[in-house]
């Protein structure tokens, strides 16, 4: 584990390294305390620090204030090596951020248990921390696919929305239907239907940007959201979904079922406001119409504007 010291005077500087490596830490050093405080801001910088409390430039205090104001995580255990000894210097410390203190000269033994009993501290954030992520994953992921749920998604649409609007760009929306699912369940039972989700899930995600989208609306429908698009490239992005999702059977148990996708696109007028709601209500229009044209189709719509030609573009991805 990484230590940062910081600590102006070289020998007792020289000191502490010699101590810290030879209980396992890796020391990261510092003379004074405004380099103690751009390490401590790098996105690397060491979780466990001990400082003097005097120092050249900032001092033991003052990194510590400058620490939590900044509210950084993962948390910073931070430790304070001071000559002072009045109590009402200890609460100064203390109150300024610090988590414990050690008198100088130090004890090498004391220093040792209370940085273990910092580590400690640290492993059981580190822990919280990962528990807190999990159950944001799981609030706002769906459960079967793990694409974004509909909650979850909708909140990504308006907020491309309101980045469109400022920017001056545009946010393409698919709504995505499998065809004929409900047939899958009857036919091949659940179990077979949410293989079929799951691995349909992986091809539109495999398919689209780094920076698009994609969230389970509801049952055997998904929305895909793709900021920056124009509707040629909007209709292009639908068409290869459309593809991924049927170019092969996907396989069950003892067997390989071919499935396709209807799918409705639209894209919000450059820089205007939208309405979240009012373009899911567009693209849900072209979808229909999609699947009453006979389904594995790519249809688009808008309230503005003639759907453009996209042809060539589906001649060229086949």
């Amino acid at each position: 584990m990484q230590v940062l010291i910081a600590e102006d005077d070289p020998v007792s500087r020289r000191l502490l390294e010699v101590h810290l490596k030879k209980w396992g830490y890796q020391v990261v050093a510092a003379s004074d305390g405004d380099q103690a405080w751009r390490i401590l801001q790098q996105a690397d910088a060491p979780r466990l620090a001990v400082l003097d409390w005097v120092m050249p430039g900032l001092s033991g205090p003052e990194v510590c204030r400058q620490v939590r104001a900044s509210a950084q995580e993962p948390y910073t255990y931070i430790l304070l090596l001071t000559a002072k000894t009045q109590k009402q210097d200890l609460i100064e410390g203390m109150e300024a951020g610090a988590d414990d203190y050690v008198t100088k000269p130090f004890d090498a033994p004391e220093l040792n248990v209370r940085l273990r009993a910092g580590r400690r501290i640290l492993d059981l954030q580190a822990e919280l921390v990962a528990a807190r992520e999990a159950l944001r994953e799981q609030a706002t992921r769906d459960p079967l696919t793990w694409l974004w749920n509909r909650s979850s998604i909708m909140e990504t649409l308006a907020r491309e929305l309101a980045k469109a609007e400022r920017e001056g760009t545009s946010v393409g929306l698919v709504m995505a239907d499998l065809d004929h699912f409900k047939q899958v369940n009857d036919t091949y039972g659940h179990q077979a239907g949410d293989a079929v989700l799951r691995e349909a899930s992986r091809r539109m995600q495999a398919s689209l940007r780094s920076y698009d989208a994609v969230g389970r609306y509801g049952g055997e429908e998904f929305l895909i959201v793709m900021p920056g698009s124009s509707e040629s490239s909007a209709i292009h992005l639908a068409e290869r979904l459309r593809f991924a999702i049927s170019r092969e059977p996907v396989k069950l148990a003892d067997s390989g079922l071919t499935v396709t996708i209807s799918l409705g696109v639209t894209v919000s007028a450059p820089g205007l406001p939208a309405a979240p709601e009012t373009l899911v209500r567009t693209a849900d229009e072209a979808l229909y119409r999609a699947k009453e044209l006979g389904r594995d189709r790519v249809e688009w719509m808008t309230a503005s504007a003639a759907a453009p030609d996209h042809q060539e573009l589906v001649e060229a991805l086949t």
